[in-house]
């Protein structure tokens, strides 16, 4: 028995989310992977929100983006924000998860399709210092890098700075959310040239009204970047 099979005779590979004993590394065991809710098939355009019918050529927009349109260009998501995907997003955010990264951004990396050309520059929503402090890294800006490298495009962790920290939101409206991040992230004057004309896509661990990534597009917007799409990890279900 060589080395790397007694390693695995002795420590069998976990699932990611449960622990039970799986066949690979890095992977959910059948209960857990049942219980992942992966967005396929029709979604929102706008939001990335999976939406009832045939997948279709044309742009189709859930209720809420027809009456409140996003200032990002196109959003996708690649989990529903429940089970299994909840789950793992806490242990990366709370409980120091990171080995969650590269699966994770494998996920997200296959629905940035149709998201991204050859020179899209890859930029995550930051955190304000005092969170980044006391949490020890960005998870967003984690996802992001693995998403750039995946697709081989530009990264730059440090596109938006966040000037002030804002409210926790579990309990805001989308009003209230939106207004709580209002004029919370600007392009440093290091990084205009840099996004000038240039297509951005930014990436946030979990969406749920949306306000946080449109404070961010707002600020690529307002220092003349072409275009900005978003991508997420995973977005809070909402009636479309």
């Amino acid at each position: 028995m060589d080395l790397q099979s007694a390693i695995r005779f002795l420590y069998p590979p976990q699932c990611l989310s449960c622990g039970a004993e799986t066949m690979a590394e890095f992977a959910l065991c059948g209960t857990c992977w049942r219980d992942l809710a992966i967005i396929d098939g029709l979604v929102c355009d706008g939001c990335g929100s999976p939406l009832p019918g045939d997948v279709s050529e044309g742009e189709v927009l859930c209720d809420t983006c027809l009456e409140s349109p996003n200032p990002w260009q196109k959003g996708r998501a690649a989990l529903l924000y429940e089970g299994t995907a909840r789950r793992l997003i806490l242990y990366l955010k709370h409980g120091d998860r990171q080995d969650l990264v590269a699966p994770m951004a494998a996920w997200m990396a296959a629905r940035a399709r149709g998201l991204i050309g050859r020179d899209t520059l890859v930029a995550p929503v930051p955190l304000h210092w005092r969170r980044m402090f006391s949490r020890r890294f960005n998870q967003a800006a984690l996802l992001a890098e693995n998403v750039a490298k995946i697709h081989h495009l530009p990264y730059c962790p440090d596109l938006l700075h966040r000037e002030r920290a804002t409210l926790m939101q579990e309990r805001m409206s989308a009003e209230q959310r939106r207004e709580n991040q209002r004029r919370a992230f600007v392009i440093p004057a290091k990084r205009r040239a840099m996004i000038e004309g240039r297509d951005v896509l930014l990436i946030d661990d979990v969406m749920t009204s949306g306000a946080t990534l449109g404070a961010c597009a707002e600020a690529c917007l307002t220092s003349n970047a072409k275009t900005v799409n978003v991508l997420v990890l995973a977005r809070v279900a909402r009636d479309t």
